[in-house]
């Protein structure tokens, strides 16, 4: 069983990760059938307090607004925020080219179809035509494909957004901003001169570690992806004089793939 302590666990993880998600965003998967509504304003985010923990960062750049509440089978009890999926709609009103968002919030009623994304107003009103938004929000819910996704947030590199309620013994943050799969297999902190410490998800894109004593920064912190198994780390992104509640920007993110031609959305 020591195999599978300390530094080995977050690569098991990962590896399972792997083995039960074959369908890495960065790879060609299929096209599946789900039900879409929308909720909140019009032209706005649906929710700046969803259960995901991003809070009002949802409404500003990079995401802009574009997310979504998942259901119960894409929200996954809190391991599927972050994660982007891809949205097409063949509705005479819809343009009929994908659009992309990200599970930021959940809907735990949506259980109509057996995938479901409770869209923000903006998001839904992207699927529209030129001139056709109010129109389509309008209709209420409609049927689309979907497809998993790389997340790609443009000039921005990973942030940790430390919890209010965060203290010396206890440590507790969302990462946002995050390329790639968007989510996370496993986040690790490693305090000034000490080792790395594995975190727990709080059902949420937030985690969380009570260490038993007080930890003192700077923190670096390890971040594996849920999917493709990549992991970066971000140094010192918490310093050691750090705040709850505060913003702290890394210098890194996941690498994307090229941009390539879309396929016919078969």
């Amino acid at each position: 069983m020591a195999l599978f302590s300390g530094k080995y666990f977050c690569f098991i993880i990962a590896l399972f990760a792997i083995l039960l998600k074959p369908c890495s965003c960065h790879n060609n998967t299929r096209w599946n059938s789900a039900g879409i509504t929308w909720y909140g304003d019009r032209e706005g985010p649906g929710s700046t307090g969803g259960a995901c923990g991003y809070g009002d960062a949802v409404a500003k750049h990079p995401y802009q607004c574009m997310v979504s509440a998942g259901g119960p089978s894409l929200f996954k009890d809190g391991t599927g925020c972050g994660a982007c999926y891809r949205l097409v709609c063949d509705h005479p009103l819809c343009t009929k080219k994908p659009i992309k968002v990200m599970i930021a919030d959940e809907c735990a009623g949506c259980t109509k179809e057996a995938f479901h994304f409770d869209l923000s107003g903006k998001a839904f009103g992207a699927l529209a035509k030129r001139g056709k938004g109010d129109e389509i929000r309008n209709l209420g819910e409609l049927k689309v494909r979907y497809k998993r996704a790389c997340c790609k947030h443009p000039k921005s590199k990973i942030a940790i957004h430390v919890d209010a309620g965060a203290n010396p013994y206890y440590m507790s943050f969302a990462v946002k901003f995050a390329n790639g799969d968007g989510n996370f297999a496993c986040v690790e902190i490693q305090p000034a001169g000490g080792k790395y410490l594995k975190m727990e998800e709080m059902r949420s894109a937030v985690w969380k570690l009570n260490p038993g004593c007080a930890l003192k920064g700077p923190f670096n912190v390890r971040l594996t992806s849920a999917v493709t198994k990549k992991v970066i780390i971000a140094k010192a992104v918490i310093p050691e004089k750090w705040s709850p509640g505060a913003i702290y920007h890394s210098l890194v993110n996941f690498a994307t793939p090229k941009k390539h031609s879309q396929k016919k959305h078969k």
